[in-house]
């Protein structure tokens, strides 16, 4: 059954079924939409601005650290309600930390650590269901490889905390795919990032590695915070 509101046809069955209507979703989308822009913005700017040549800078950990930290105002005025969306801006808040740290090499350590903390307050919003153990065999199937690859190349220093961090990564993950929905991408976009990010440091530069790296961890991050606004039917399909 269908009737007419502002111009537009409703589904008075699916209204009956507890489900939005057609115009109501797509006035949702185009608001987080609007609200999206300047995200985008901030990563051109990133793109543009940045050279390899660049020396390390506040003012350039800056403009990295403004994508992330726009999808933190981005969910506090959005979604400023919920535990859920209050953990994913936690988790953006240890990855801008992350990011600055990141801009000088030899804070690397710092850097890994506080997207340790991102990646725990993630494993905290995703909680525990569904549990879906069945994910975890091609997780391992594939990180077990790649780490042991990775682990001939690395320097003795680096070997306890990079585990430390690969066992929190896998973690993350195996939950984001469990919870479905634009946070499965998300994980997994985030797991290429640091794959391609650690691969290019420690063992061989690979061709456009930071355009890779930023481009699938920024996309990574997008797609996380967004599953705040999907319902929980959603998220766990």
């Amino acid at each position: 059954m269908q009737a007419t509101w502002g111009g537009s046809h409703v589904d008075m069955d699916t209204g009956k079924a507890g489900l939005p209507g057609k115009p109501r979703f797509s006035a949702q989308q185009a608001h987080v939409g609007r609200w999206l822009s300047p995200f985008f913005l901030t990563c051109a700017v990133y793109f543009l601005l940045w050279s390899p040549e660049n020396q390390p800078s506040w003012v350039g950990a800056l403009i990295k650290c403004l994508p992330i930290l726009y999808l933190v105002v981005f969910l506090w005025t959005v979604y400023p309600g919920g535990g859920y969306s209050l953990l994913l801006q936690g988790a953006l808040l240890c990855s801008a930390v992350g990011d600055s740290c990141l801009v000088w090499p030899e804070a690397f350590l710092h850097g890994m650590a506080a997207f340790a903390v991102a990646h725990l307050l993630y494993l905290w919003a995703f909680g525990l269901t569904p549990l879906k153990p069945s994910l975890l065999l091609p997780i391992l199937l594939a990180s077990v490889p790649y780490y042991g690859l990775l682990l001939g190349h690395l320097p003795p220093d680096m070997v306890l905390p990079l585990t430390a961090y690969s066992l929190v990564l896998a973690a993350m993950l195996w939950r984001g795919l469990a919870r479905g929905g634009s946070t499965r991408w998300g994980a997994l976009l985030f797991t290429l990032s640091d794959a391609v990010l650690a691969w290019n440091i420690f063992v061989h530069p690979l061709p456009h590695a930071h355009l890779v790296v930023m481009t699938t961890y920024y996309a990574a991050q997008t797609l996380i915070a967004l599953s705040a606004f999907q319902s929980p039917r959603l998220k766990s399909n």
